[in-house]
């Protein structure tokens, strides 16, 4: 992929994440294909560590499928989503599960 096409791929996913409110999460595959890329979950992730440190993009709202942080369990990086996912009022369950059925966002549904 050229580093044009890949900006923009990048740009679509960003504008995707940008509009999941607070309180709500999203997974990889949901944001794939928000941004008319279906299949492409991983390409969300790698988007989304090209962003920076002090980006505004709540990165921290999206979670794999099983409605878990994919990040490892114990990081740095684990415990910063986790708090930001608790603080935005998403609710952690057993094993730090979210339940995608009461937090997952649809676009239109807020």
């Amino acid at each position: 992929m050229n580093r044009a096409l890949a900006n923009s791929v990048d740009q679509q996913i960003w504008q995707v994440v940008s509009q999941i409110p607070p309180g709500k999460v999203a997974s990889y595959g949901d944001v794939a294909g928000y941004a008319s890329l279906p299949g492409a979950a991983r390409r969300v992730g790698f988007a989304l560590r090209k962003l920076p440190d002090n980006s505004q993009i709540p990165w921290f709202r999206v979670v794999n499928s099983a409605g878990r942080i994919s990040l490892p369990q114990g990081s740095t990086a684990y415990f910063r989503q986790k708090s930001r996912l608790e603080a935005d009022g998403v609710e952690l369950g057993p094993n730090d599960r979210i339940d995608l059925k009461r937090y997952r966002w649809r676009p239109g549904q807020g």
